[in-house]
């Protein structure tokens, strides 16, 4: 094949292949190679054309398929042979995706690249759950951090997030009691309350509510594992008010409506 080809970071969505997005889709039909992750659903593959090439490159903690760097090459070596590279990741690519280094990878290489949005899970699942990030009245504004930190380090402004309306916590089944603590220590109530959502937006979803004085039992207890996204802050409260009388949802997963035709 000659001529160079191009890059696609594309964002899968929180989960629910039908949320992604319209551009993300035409981009994956007229794929010559896919290099996907690990929380991308199944049924995006059957959307790559019958003879593209299917690479996985899923990682879970302690267990990655292969390096960072790897599929940076990966990536590389795909396009300057001239295929059509899509790198398809779940949620949006720059929200704790690493898009930004596979960006970096491709401009560094001479690369064509284009990186299409998704809808992050740090507001997609939340939304789609029904519960706010933002409420007039109730929270003005709202803040997403990973529970994950490289090397076991802690950068975070725990006083200044303590302070934020709503919390979006990514990553932070495992550290739980540690957020717990440090938001309670720099003068977050311990009434406060907080929502896990386990695999939003996905069949098997959970939700598990509490406060941050009692949240990491509750979870503990649920044996609530990743991926899953909290939420921290009074717009749960509404959502505890809302749930009875939301209406009848489409089962995750279900897809009524084919994603061809």
């Amino acid at each position: 094949m000659a001529g160079m080809g191009k890059v696609f970071l594309v964002g899968a969505g929180p989960g629910d292949p039908e949320l992604i997005t319209v551009r993300g889709l035409r981009c994956l039909r007229r794929a010559d190679v896919v290099i996907y992750d690990r929380l991308v659903s199944e049924a995006l593959l059957d959307e790559v054309p019958p003879g593209a090439e299917r690479i996985f490159a899923g990682k879970a903690p302690g267990a990655h398929t292969m390096s960072q760097e790897e599929i940076h090459a990966l990536m590389i070596d795909r396009a300057r042979a001239g295929y059509t590279v899509v790198r398809l990741k779940g949620g949006d690519p720059f929200v704790f995706g690493r898009g930004g280094e596979e960006v970096a990878a491709c401009a560094a290489a001479g690369v064509p690249w284009e990186v299409v949005p998704g809808v992050s899970s740090a507001t997609g699942v939340s939304t789609r759950m029904g519960i706010p990030v933002t409420h007039r009245g109730v929270a003005g504004s709202f803040a997403v951090i990973t529970g994950h930190r490289a090397d076991g380090q802690d950068d975070q402004n725990w006083a200044a997030l303590a302070r934020v309306d709503t919390l979006v916590v990514l990553m932070g089944v495992k550290r739980l009691p540690y957020i717990v603590a440090r938001l309670i220590q720099q003068g977050r109530s311990p009434d406060t309350p907080v929502a896990i959502i386990e695999r939003g937006t996905c069949p098997g979803e959970r939700v598990v509510t509490g406060t941050l004085a009692d949240i990491a039992v509750r979870a503990a207890a649920l044996d609530i594992r990743p991926p899953a996204v909290i939420l921290i802050g009074d717009v749960v409260r509404l959502w505890e008010h809302w749930k009875g009388y939301l209406p009848v949802q489409i089962p995750f997963g279900s897809h009524p409506v084919p994603l061809r035709g």
